[in-house]
C-alpha cells in the first residue's frame, strides 16, 4: 500500500502543523545529524547487504530498536525520529502471511528520510532475544532465503 504524503509534508512545513502527525523512527548504528537524509543506495544491514534500493522506517519505537540493535556495524545503536520525503509503502519482509496487517507498522521508500531528531532513552530487547533473532536470520541465510527487499 503505497501512501502519498505530499499533504503531510506540506502541512509539516506549515508553522500551524498539528501536534499529532505521524512519528516515524528509523533504527541504525549510524551517526547521523537533525537534517542529515537517509537515503538508498548505500550498502544494506540486512539480506545479502547489496546496495539497497530501499529505505525504512517504522511506525513503532520497537520495531526500531529491532533495527538498531540487528544493523552491522560497530557504532552505537540509535535511533532517529525521520520524516519521508516521499511515497512509503509497507516492507514485504514484514507483511507477508506470517504478520497479516502490518502489525509493526515497517515501511520502506524509494525517497530519502530526513533525520528531525533522535531518541536518546530507550531500552532495548534482552540479550538472549537479540542473539536468538540473529541466529534465526543466520539461518535463513544459510538455507539461501533471502530478504523481499534484496529485489
Amino acid at each position: 500500500m503505497k501512501r502519498n504524503l505530499n499533504e503531510q509534508e506540506s502541512s509539516r512545513q506549515d508553522a500551524t502543523a498539528t501536534p499529532f502527525a505521524q512519528t516515524y523512527f528509523h533504527g541504525t548504528k549510524a551517526d547521523l545529524k537533525i537534517g542529515d537524509l537517509i537515503e538508498a543506495g548505500y550498502n544494506s544491514n540486512f539480506g545479502r547487504q547489496r546496495k539497497a534500493k530501499y529505505v525504512f522506517l517504522s511506525a513503532t519505537l520497537d520495531a526500531a530498536i529491532w533495527g538498531a540493535e540487528l544493523a552491522i556495524g560497530a557504532g552505537r545503536e540509535r535511533i532517529y525520529l525521520v520524516e519521508p520525503t516521499g511515497a512509503i509503502e509497507d516492507d514485504p519482509d514484514l507483511t507477508d502471511k506470517k504478520y497479516p496487517g502490518n502489525p509493526t507498522k515497517s515501511y520502506r521508500s524509494e525517497h530519502p528520510f530526513r533525520v528531525v531528531g533522535e531518541v536518546t532513552i530507550w531500552q532495548g530487547h534482552p540479550t538472549e532475544q537479540v542473539n536468538a533473532m540473529k541466529n534465526a536470520l543466520a539461518k535463513l541465510k544459510e538455507q539461501g532465503i533471502d530478504s523481499l527487499n534484496d529485489h
